[in-house]
């Protein structure tokens, strides 16, 4: 009797999941998840590599999936602990054939999968999906990681032309109920990760639970039952509210929804409802979202530096009191201030209020990029490290930026908040 061990990580679904449908091939299949530690310790930049917002976020998510799994009488064990310690014990007590994760290439994830791998038995098979991506990396129209393009628009036409989303994968069979085993283990609560409870801010836009019904709930929503895919591209800059973009990025970042899932059901939006500009662009955003991805497998550790993948030298700065007048919404400019106050907040704050802040940060204040980067990464729901260091190299001028613009966050200020109404929302004294 085969048995499987399926490790979670940013796969946090059973929906369209490579490495669980896999795994669900064994005649028995047990399923963990890890809180690592290192996840919520301080960083070389003074931040909590994960703060209060994403932590709950997550915690949402991981119970989801298990009450998910429990109807396919699988078991998911949780620990709060390192997955290179924990794996080999279960390999051992459960008599695990082979270990099903998805593959993560930047290095510190990369570290802990190697890590876990080294301590296994040579009997014990260990497969690794590419299961993030919208176009599977063995389909891409490009030889090698190498030949991947500086240029995001020439990187796109090309996928379009060449590449089509793979099909999604069916949800796993349900096992016997024998399948499940005795849990020793527990989730950890909000304070076990070093958090207190808190209330989520009445204002924000991002009011949604984290977990895969969350993100399927999200999506009938704005595609069907709203139909406000068909605006998307009008609105997605917007700043105030629930539904001037779709928000899956918190979900895609976990793993609770995958981006085909998405690509498929836009494409059935398409063909039942309306296809236009508005819903190409939600796919549009989708393969930036893959071309970041690229970006790192092509530059490695590269894009954490702060030369970044241009190798460009630049005078910059790190003053402490710039870095806390910035966190805190206390610069000389509100639409900075207002987009950094619903950060520190709320943990999410729209596209057009990232590009500027992040510009304002480096472009503006000449302050190390890599400090903001770092903070995003702290607070932001919907973390991805490819997507928050890419954009983050791009809007310093040492990434995939051509132009190598600068945000005039006056102007940007009068086209998107003519009225005051999002700046108004964050600057006023709230009554708490």
């Amino acid at each position: 009797m085969k048995t499987s061990l399926i490790w979670f990580g940013n796969n946090l679904r059973v929906h369209d999941n490579e490495a669980l449908h896999k795994a669900a091939q064994a005649d028995r299949m047990i399923a963990v998840y890890f809180f690592d530690p290192r996840q919520f310790q301080i960083n070389a930049y003074g931040f909590k590599k994960t703060e209060r917002f994403r932590a709950k976020f997550l915690l949402e998510s991981v119970h989801q999936l298990k009450k998910n799994l429990e109807k396919l009488n699988v078991t998911l064990l949780v620990h709060h602990g390192k997955p290179e310690v924990k794996v080999p014990e279960l390999v051992e007590r459960y008599k695990i054939d082979s270990v099903y994760l998805q593959n993560e290439w930047t290095s510190e994830e990369h570290d802990v999968i190697q890590h876990v791998q080294n301590r296994l038995p040579k009997t014990v098979s260990f497969h690794k999906t590419f299961d993030q991506f919208l176009f599977h990396p063995e389909d891409i129209p490009f030889d090698s990681y190498a030949q991947i393009p500086q240029v995001f628009t020439v990187f796109r036409k090309k996928c379009e032309k060449h590449v089509q989303a793979r099909p999604c994968y069916e949800k796993p069979k349900v096992f016997p109920t024998d399948n499940r085993v005795e849990s020793q283990s527990n989730t950890p609560s909000l304070e076990d990760l070093g958090f207190s409870q808190f209330e989520t801010d009445h204002r924000t836009a991002f009011p949604f639970e984290g977990g895969e019904d969350k993100a399927l709930e999200r999506m009938q929503h704005y595609f069907w039952d709203t139909k406000k895919l068909g605006y998307y591209k009008k609105t997605r800059n917007g700043l105030v509210g629930i539904d001037y973009s779709s928000k899956f990025s918190p979900w895609l970042a976990n793993g609770s929804i995958s981006a085909r899932t998405i690509y498929w059901e836009v494409k059935r939006f398409e063909k039942e409802i309306k296809k236009n500009q508005d819903t190409y662009w939600l796919i549009f955003e989708l393969i930036w979202r893959d071309y970041f991805k690229y970006v790192s497998l092509k530059h490695g550790n590269q894009i954490f530096k702060i030369d970044g993948i241009l190798q460009k030298e630049y005078d910059w700065h790190t003053n402490k009191a710039a870095k806390e007048d910035w966190i805190n919404g206390k610069t000389a400019d509100d639409f900075v201030n207002a987009n950094m106050i619903e950060l520190k907040k709320t943990g999410w704050m729209s596209n057009r209020g990232r590009q500027n802040v992040a510009s304002y940060w480096s472009k503006h204040l000449k302050q190390d990029w890599r400090i903001g980067a770092s903070y995003f990464e702290a607070m932001l729901i919907d973390y991805d490290v490819h997507s928050n260091w890419g954009n983050w190299m791009y809007n310093s001028g040492v990434g995939n930026d051509p132009r190598n613009r600068t945000f005039n966050t006056k102007s940007q200020a009068e086209r998107y908040d003519p009225n005051k109404k999002f700046q108004s929302l964050w600057l006023q004294p709230t009554l708490f």
